[in-house]
């Protein structure tokens, strides 16, 4: 638990979401100064999120003048099946890993690509050719750019990580 505390107090270094301050000689946005999750919020959500699938939902989205920025909670767990998987889209994703580990293979292709089931969907398939493999562990980041192919694999425990999404298309719902 220990370890954990640690590694959600680092955590929360990225989670102040600040707006830009303007130009010296022009007036800034009337937006709010920052936005807090804190650490006590994020394991709460965590621990309410349903056990035995993979979840991936919204702690906070918010607007930051001119894009969108949301911070996501997502559970893993070592049996759930597990698909290669990019999403149609130009956000980035920038992974914090809070819980867990395994390999991570992103870049390439997707073979056998399905188109998405709604729009806005993700393009799925079985396998990645051509990825770059990586072990990830508690503490370590990732950013995947947008339609970056990615799966994971070798799954050794269930994981939960944060995952940060700037916005430019201002699409994520606000939260």
């Amino acid at each position: 638990m220990m370890k954990r505390t640690a590694v959600m107090a680092m955590a929360m270094t990225g989670l102040w979401l600040c707006a830009v301050a303007a130009p010296q000689g022009q007036e800034a946005p009337k937006t709010a100064p920052a936005t807090h999750v804190t650490k006590d919020q994020i394991q709460d959500f965590i621990a309410a999120l349903p056990r035995g699938r993979i979840s991936d939902s919204p702690i906070r989205a918010i607007d930051v003048g001119g894009y969108r920025v949301g911070v996501f909670a997502v559970v893993r767990p070592k049996d759930s099946p597990q698909d290669a998987i990019y999403h149609d889209t130009n956000m980035t994703e920038i992974l914090y890993i809070l819980e867990g580990s395994a390999t991570l293979i992103t870049g390439g292709t997707i073979p056998d690509a399905r188109p998405p089931a709604r729009p806005g969907g993700n393009f799925t398939g079985t396998r990645i050719d051509g990825g770059t493999s990586r072990h990830v562990v508690p503490g370590d980041v990732i950013i995947t750019p947008g339609r970056t192919p990615h799966l994971w694999a070798n799954i050794e425990g269930d994981m939960s990580y944060l995952v940060f999404r700037p916005d430019p298309s201002g699409t994520l719902p606000l939260k």
